[in-house]
């Protein structure tokens, strides 16, 4: 029997720390049973975030979604630090008395929350962290060095600017075309999308690149391209370290730049964002001690531009790089798979 989601968003379905509700409605929309927000119920998805172009109905409380049959509720934010929010706690609660398992992608582990534990051991529910990365990852040994097939990392000006996206953007348009491109998950939300990976910004420091290196390793043996979802920014205040990871560790062969248009600042900092030409340099000179890549295509996260001025972006990123750039959601992933596609060749 297959999943069905009750997606809990509470208050946050609209802003960037419902990225992982974002991430099932738009890759896996048959789990969404329902969306549970209280400062939407009534609405559709799509009346809410109309990028998501999903009429999945929002109810305001779990009783109200037992109406939909979901089977399990999953917790559908990334909070700042990654904390069961207050406004979290009660749904989880809920579900639980109502008997759905829930799943979270939290720091704050559900499993290690006494009262939720607790409350699912006597409701003889199961609770899942799909944060808690494997029990042995080595360290990194430069096996990754060997891999013969084409890597491509995903790397950005900043946190939610559409690492995943992207890549889940770019490995669609190569699988219309017969190519054999794999997205490889890195965070909880490409896990939950794909049914595997490692949460790396879990992963104890010494051991992040041992991580990624044992992604790569592991990749399907028929993916002619693996796809790396990146994490976090170089330029970060709090998160550059698990991008250093990452960058380091999947010892990419060509970097994809992604960015969202606008941000002058990192999200929550007072740090400027480089302009796209330095973008690209810093990265290719960080990597090149390691191993050479260059940036090869950009992808735009252009969600709260108008058509005009996303095509303008789209331009004025192409000039100011020489590199191919698009928004893979608002025009699809095709124009940035045949920047890369020369990377790997036809089976």
């Amino acid at each position: 029997m297959s999943e069905r989601y009750a997606i809990l968003t509470e208050g946050f379905l609209a802003d960037i720390h419902g990225k992982t509700a974002h991430g099932i409605l738009r890759y896996r929309p048959e789990l969404a049973a329902v969306v549970i927000d209280s400062r939407y119920a009534g609405r559709r998805v799509r009346d809410v975030v109309a990028s998501l172009e999903s009429d999945v109905s929002i109810v305001k409380s779990v009783r109200d979604a037992l109406a939909y049959e979901p089977r399990t509720l999953l917790v559908g934010v990334a909070t700042d630090g990654g904390a069961i929010a207050p406004a979290l706690r009660r749904p989880i609660l809920d579900a639980i008395d109502a008997g759905l398992n829930v799943v979270s992608g939290l720091h704050e582990l559900i499993n290690e929350d006494a009262e939720i534990a607790d409350r699912a051991r006597h409701n003889g529910v199961r609770l899942v962290d799909v944060r808690v990365p494997p029990a042995h990852i080595p360290l990194f040994s430069g096996a990754a060095y060997q891999e013969r097939r084409p890597i491509v990392l995903g790397v950005g000006s900043d946190c939610a600017v559409g690492k995943m996206t992207a890549m889940l953007e770019i490995e669609r348009a190569a699988r219309a075309l017969g190519r054999g491109a794999e997205f490889i998950a890195t965070g909880q939300t490409g896990i939950l999308i794909t049914g595997k990976g490692i949460a790396v910004d879990r992963v104890i420091a010494d051991f992040i690149t041992g991580a990624a290196e044992q992604l790569v390793r592991s990749a399907d043996s028929d993916a002619e391209m693996l796809l790396i979802e990146g994490q976090g920014s170089i330029f970060h205040p709090a998160y550059a370290p698990v991008a250093l990871g990452l960058l380091y560790g999947c010892s990419p062969d060509a970097l994809l730049l992604c960015h969202r248009p606008g941000l002058p600042t990192i999200q929550g900092f007072t740090q400027t964002i480089p302009d796209l030409r330095t973008l690209v340099e810093m990265h290719e000179r960080v990597i090149s001690f390691v191993k050479p890549a260059r940036v090869l295509a950009i992808a735009l996260d252009t969600s709260a531009l108008s058509e005009r001025e996303a095509d303008e972006a789209i331009r004025s990123a192409e000039e100011a790089t020489g590199l191919a750039a698009d928004d893979p959601v608002r025009n699809s992933g095709a124009k940035l798979w045949r920047a890369l596609e020369g990377l790997a060749a036809p089976r």
